[in-house]
């Protein structure tokens, strides 16, 4: 754990006491700072006693007292309206900020020059971050992983010379970070999310864009036209900077196929630095993005190029992820049950090129699944489970042949069973439910969870046939 001593002999407030919160309670009290914890759900509060932290109501405090008010990222800053102890700390003058804010603060103290990698981005931080770990943690670095992925930041060993911090942050993070300052930077792209959150689109790419501009070196995808922006900007600071691509590029990291090269300005050739091909858990365009983003981060920190290969061949994916969960002679079961929204879905539609057998569905998000209709062609037949199943079956209607399966449960069976009689070379069973969990399910980790289940018990059943 990381003491926060910044705080020490003042009164802190803390609300949310999930994962981070109880982290950071911990971390501030042994720092020597006295905190005040608290959470409208009493599970929250009922943790906070557990872990022998100081449960205080503060919609009855005297906000004076406190130092600052360290907000759980999950809890509203600014839309759709501040939160009741944002107006309260407003009201009293003092600071509102995060856990990753405190760790900022102490590695500023007493470790500066630690090397810190932050990831951020709409789609992706997460397997890109998991991967630059694991490229790291080849080449023999000592590496702490964790903030929006895995470990509460604050529960990771402390800021040192020799150490990594690989940082995945979510827009709620950094813009409670004011002191943001990694050594690299990754911003892979911006997409319409977390709008009720963050008002509008423009909000929401700036909040990003804090990390481009407060990192030593950036790599920013440009594959879309604001983050593209956003390199601009940040090439004309003329700081050290690399675009990353998709596609080829006169200068930066890029993917060609599934090569991945960097091309210097320099040095005019392109270098091949590592091939995809048939790396199971980096699949489609999307994760050669991915992968080109961590080439790079890896490569300033001068990992040699065959390490960097080798790790590759070997990162193990992350749940839920495009996730291979087992097969049955030519069928593959997929699981991508962390595709909540269109945009995500797009990219397994995107990995397969036929013969897809799609569990869809689950609480509709803005937009639906028709932005996915140049994708149609690949999809033998969907299977509609939750409350999108009336309006994605409205979406299909004579495109693809679809079942209102209903629960996951009907949707696994039937996909099943129709990929096993289909004549593809590698019918794919893919649950990829371009919607949010909450209807049916308590996570997309419960859904992914159960579909795991589903498809394994289904190729156990194969094994005994």
């Amino acid at each position: 754990m990381i003491r926060c001593t910044t705080f020490a002999g003042r009164k802190v407030a803390i609300f949310g006491l999930a994962r981070s919160g109880i982290a950071t309670g911990a971390a501030l009290a042994a720092g020597g700072a006295e905190v005040a914890c608290w959470d409208d759900g009493e599970a929250g509060r009922a943790a906070a006693y557990k872990a022998g932290l100081p449960v205080v109501d503060l919609a009855e405090a005297d906000w004076a007292q406190f130092a600052a008010l360290v907000l759980a990222p999950g809890v509203p800053l600014t839309h759709p309206e501040p939160h009741w102890t944002v107006r309260k700390a407003q009201a009293a003058g003092i600071e509102i900020i995060g856990d990753v804010e405190l760790f900022f603060r102490e590695r500023a103290k007493m470790a500066p020059d630690s090397p810190v990698v932050v990831i951020t981005g709409t789609n992706g931080k997460s397997t890109t971050t998991a991967l630059i770990a694991h490229i790291l943690r080849a080449a023999g670095r000592d590496v702490q992983m964790g903030g929006n992925i895995g470990t509460a930041i604050l529960l990771l060993e402390p800021p040192a010379r020799e150490r990594f911090h690989v940082i995945e942050m979510s827009s709620f993070q950094i813009d409670l970070t004011p002191s943001l300052a990694p050594t690299a930077g990754v911003m892979l792209n911006i997409s319409p999310d977390h709008l009720d959150r963050h008002g509008t689109l423009e909000h929401y790419a700036a909040i990003k864009e804090r990390l481009v501009m407060a990192a030593d070196v950036s790599f920013v995808g440009i594959d879309d036209d604001m983050a593209r922006a956003m390199e601009g900007r940040r090439l004309d600071t003329g700081r050290p900077h690399f675009p990353v691509s998709q596609g080829a590029l006169e200068r930066g990291f890029y993917a060609d196929g599934t090569d991945i090269y960097v091309r210097h300005l320099w040095e005019g050739v392109a270098e091949r630095v590592a091939d995809l091909s048939g790396i199971a858990t980096l699949r489609g365009r999307h994760n050669a993005q991915n992968a080109a983003a961590a080439v790079g981060v890896a490569s300033w920190f001068r990992v040699p190029t065959d390490v960097i290969a080798g790790a590759l061949k070997t990162f193990p994916g992350l749940p839920h992820r495009l996730e291979e969960v087992g097969r049955i002679g030519r069928v593959l079961f997929i699981n991508d049950s962390k595709a909540t929204n269109a945009d995500s879905t797009e990219k397994a539609l995107a990995s397969f090129p036929r013969d897809i057998f799609w569990i869809a569905g689950g609480l509709p998000k803005e937009g639906g699944i028709a932005p996915l209709a140049s994708y149609f062609p690949r999809v033998a037949r969907a299977y509609l489970i939750g409350q999108a199943a009336d309006q994605f079956a409205e979406t299909l209607k004579g495109k693809i042949a679809f079942e209102r399966s209903g629960t996951l449960e009907t949707a696994v069976e039937q996909a099943a069973r129709d990929a096993a009689q289909s004549a593809g070379a590698e019918p794919v069973v893919l649950l990829s439910p371009a919607c949010a969990s909450y209807d049916q399910f308590k996570s997309f980790e419960h859904r992914g969870d159960r579909f795991r289940e589903l498809a394994r018990a289904l190729v156990a059943h194969g094994a005994r046939a």
